[in-house]
């Protein structure tokens, strides 16, 4: 039959007599509520199954298991819904819709200039079409599940300064923080201890990259140096640029299985592609000469492309092998702040993740490295969004035009920080209007503030299954965001002066942050 029905049986079984009546004819007599014709929907557009009559108070756990069911999996998979562009974030379907139609409602009302009250809109019953089929898309989401982050287990004190920038390597076993003190600490996760303290800059170090290895750690500092360590070792000192270091980024693993190839953002308006060799004279490989202003970002792509932002308002793609711009992304009006990359938290762990897989050889590392990196990137590709000065962010395609997929406006402030979800699925910008915005990243479009802190947001953190973010705050706090309900999960508040950084270890069991108070925090469940 075209049709199949889905009927939830509450009080009592079935009766028999009722059995071999056609099945519209069951869901009339069996259920007092009403219902509705609808279809699943895969995110590509393309349909999964018949047209489905569902009782209007469906669950989510239930279109879950229906879903699952018309897939044929073996494996139970967790699904989110969307109905009208919009996640279904209630228990069920008609809160949803319900809540849809009264906003339809209200903006009527309003467009009509006439007066609401609470009492009128309650008062508007939920309406379904007997005749319209509702599309309902799903969207697979992680399997395993990162518990929130609800305390603080460790107040780690050695710096002298600022702590700057932190982050976790790889495997997430160990901790590097870069402070105003000139050093670069590393952090035991296992017994939270200090590990060893790095010395080799002479200025501010702001900037940190781990190779997708975890053999090579790069700090970037004010003092125009990048200083490469392998452990506690310092291998390399690259001194070519004639200003501060800005960002760094590792060639991916799947493409480099020796990890030895980075490329370096300064404020001297140039990029240069270095190679970690033991004979000095080979190491800068490639000059990236372009941009007229500071390079404010730089991320390597796993498609062996590298992208560049600048303070003369582009994004630039270059080709690593020769050194020329392929692409010149134009749009903003004001400094581009940041870059972030659909794929990067796959291109940053390589072949780590939560399952901790151990591997025969490097080979098979990086065959799973890749696997991981295509699962992401799938058949859409390796898509860009940047932010600026000028309170928006652009949504670009590099691989398919140099016209930006979207403009995302809504920002008060200047946008000083973005980030893809580890899927892929949803961008987060951190602003100085004190909030953080979510956006869809197939398309660009607004879907939530998250608003809680009292002064500007500096950084975000995802979990590694993309159903939290962790944001961090001049106001001294970070704050633990369900990207289910759009709600706050948790506060956390325990620095005494502002939060600069933060970052979530990619095996997802703990987070940390760095502030103005000289410590660096680690935060768990």
């Amino acid at each position: 039959k075209a049709t199949v029905s889905v009927l939830y049986w509450t009080h009592r079984e079935m009766p028999a007599s009722k059995r071999k009546m056609s099945e519209v004819e069951e869901v009339v007599e069996a259920s007092d509520k009403p219902t509705l014709y609808a279809r699943f929907m895969a995110e590509d557009g393309t349909a999964t199954g018949p047209k489905v009559q569902l009782a209007v108070d469906v669950s989510t756990a239930q279109m879950e298991t229906l879903v699952n069911g018309l897939l044929q999996q073996t494996d139970k998979v967790p699904y989110s819904f969307f109905v009208g562009g919009q996640e279904v974030t209630t228990d069920n379907l008609a809160e949803h819709l319900k809540s849809q139609q009264n906003q339809k409602w209200l903006d009527k009302m309003k467009s009509e200039g006439r007066r609401v009250t609470q009492k009128l809109l309650d008062q508007q019953a939920l309406q379904v079409s007997a005749e319209e089929e509702y599309e309902i898309t799903y969207r697979p989401q992680a399997v395993f599940k990162v518990r929130s982050l609800t305390r603080c287990t460790s107040a780690l004190s050695g710096h002298s300064e600022a702590v700057l920038v932190c982050s976790f390597s790889p495997d997430g076993n160990v901790l590097a923080t870069g402070s105003g003190d000139k050093t670069v600490r590393l952090w035991d996760l296992n017994t939270q201890t200090p590990m060893a303290t790095l010395t080799g800059h002479t200025q501010w170090v702001q900037v940190l990259a781990w190779s997708a290895n975890g053999k090579y750690l790069a700090s970037g500092s004010k003092d125009r140096k990048i200083c490469i360590w392998q452990g506690t070792k310092l291998i390399a000192t690259f001194s070519n640029h004639k200003a501060w270091i800005n960002a760094l980024s590792w060639e991916p693993f799947h493409k480099n299985l020796e990890c030895d190839r980075l490329v370096s953002a300064s404020k001297d308006a140039s990029g240069i592609v270095w190679k970690v060799t033991k004979a000095k004279a080979s190491q800068m490989q490639r000059s990236l000469a372009g941009h007229t202003a500071s390079v404010t970002s730089v991320k390597w792509g796993g498609l062996g492309l590298i992208y560049t932002s600048s303070q003369d308002r582009s994004v630039m793609v270059w080709d690593p092998e020769t050194g020329v711009p392929s692409k010149r992304l134009e749009g903003h009006a004001h400094w581009v702040n940041s870059l972030a990359l659909n794929t990067e938290l796959v291109l940053r762990s390589g072949a780590y993740d939560h399952t901790e897989k151990v591997f025969g050889s490097p080979v098979e590392a990086q065959a799973y490295a890749k696997e991981r990196f295509e699962a992401v990137a799938g058949e859409a590709g390796e898509k860009v969004v940047s932010c600026s000065d000028d309170h928006t962010l652009f949504l670009w395609d590099p691989s398919k035009t140099n016209k930006p997929v979207a403009r995302m406006v809504g920002h008060q402030g200047v946008v000083c920080f973005v980030s893809f979800a580890p899927d892929g699925k949803t961008i987060a910008s951190a602003s100085f209007d004190k909030t953080v915005k979510l956006w869809n990243a197939a398309d660009g479009k607004f879907i939530a503030n998250l608003r809680g802190h009292v002064a500007a947001v500096y950084h975000v953190a995802w979990s590694i299954d993309s159903r939290q973010i962790l944001s961090s705050s001049k106001d001294t706090t970070l704050k633990l965001w369900s990207m289910k309900t759009k709600k706050l999960i948790n506060d956390l508040p325990g620095h005494a002066d502002e939060v600069y950084a933060c970052d979530w270890s990619p095996d997802g069991l703990t987070a940390c942050s760095g502030s103005k108070d000289k410590t660096v925090r680690i935060w768990k469940h």
